[in-house]
């Protein structure tokens, strides 16, 4: 804290973490690890997979190798301090810090909604509109969407992070919760931070309502394309491929609304705490299992890249 005429300014804050309790560090720490392990793996394992295999280089594994890279980034962001924090007793972050660690956190975010809400889509123009597939989603409107993904994701994160911060922090340094997140830290806030959780609700529900609604409409559609297919095989490939997707869509937004599209998202925060678990750290892992485990492309480009490896080593 650095003293100031009438108050006290923070100039670092205390992050709780998960637990305080000393025997369960040890193995919180062996099971995000593995977590992160295997979440770091996994999508790069799948950016590479997409990247080598030319069966792969298409719109929507191009999507799909740009959410890896979201996942890996957002991971990224909190499981290396969440992993130190079990092995250390300073759990402290400094102001700037916090807000860096807020402002990429939101970007992320919101820019994994944007994509989710292009790959349904890509899906609903490869289902409805085949013949029109390659037309529509060319290399360049993909890049294009990848960067006005990117656009939005600093708008929103610049506002948001703007809104929790621009608020006096004078008093309570402590934060219950394992990252600078937005509702525990405007709890800290010395003002009235009504207008500030109105702002809160108001740009999440602008990002998360929009992109819920245009995969809604897009699966409406292609469910509506599924059932008027004559072809058993070619319905059955249509719906392992959307059911991974919304496998991946559920997680995401569902554990997203919970935390912050709500009246008071400051009230439950150990609910919130848990919540967050799941949407920073798990669902990063579980992604590249979602769209690999049932794809069958995913699968014959993994099989072509052990076998090429096998003749190499054999060689």
């Amino acid at each position: 804290m650095a003293s100031g005429q009438n108050h006290t300014t923070v100039t670092r804050f205390i992050l709780l973490g998960l637990t305080d309790q000393a025997d369960q560090k040890q193995l919180l720490f062996a099971i995000f690890l593995m977590i992160y392990a295997v979440t770091l793996v996994g999508n790069l394992g799948m950016i590479e997979l997409i990247r080598a295999s030319s069966a792969l280089h298409t719109p929507m594994y191009f999507l799909l190798s740009m959410l890896s890279f979201l996942d890996i980034c957002n991971s990224s962001l909190f499981t290396p301090r969440l992993l130190i924090s079990f092995l250390t007793t300073d759990q402290s972050i400094s102001f700037a810090g916090c807000v860096v660690q807020m402002a990429f956190m939101i970007l992320h975010g919101t820019g994994e909604c944007l994509l989710l809400a292009i790959m349904a889509y890509d899906r609903f123009v490869a289902i409805c509109h085949p013949l029109l597939y390659h037309t529509i989603m060319s290399k360049r409107l993909c890049i294009q969407l990848v960067m006005v993904t990117y656009a939005v994701g600093v708008f929103v994160s610049a506002l948001q992070t703007g809104n929790a911060f621009i608020l006096p922090y004078c008093g309570p340094n402590i934060i219950d919760h394992f990252f600078c997140d937005i509702p525990p830290v405007l709890q800290l806030a010395c003002a009235d931070t009504t207008v500030a959780n109105i702002i809160l609700l108001c740009l999440s529900a602008l990002v998360t309502v929009p992109t819920v609604s245009a995969i809604l409409i897009s699966y409406a559609f292609i469910l509506v394309t599924i059932c008027r297919m004559r072809s058993l095989e070619a319905q059955r490939k249509a719906f392992s491929t959307c059911a991974s997707h919304l496998t991946a869509l559920s997680l995401f937004y569902g554990s997203v609304f919970f935390v912050y599209v709500q009246p008071n998202p400051e009230s439950a925060s150990s609910y919130n705490k848990t919540l967050s678990v799941f949407y920073t750290i798990m669902i990063p892992m579980l992604n590249p299992l979602v769209y690999s485990l049932r794809n069958k492309d995913v699968k014959a480009a993994v099989q072509i890249r052990v076998l090429n490896f096998s003749r190499k080593g054999i060689c």
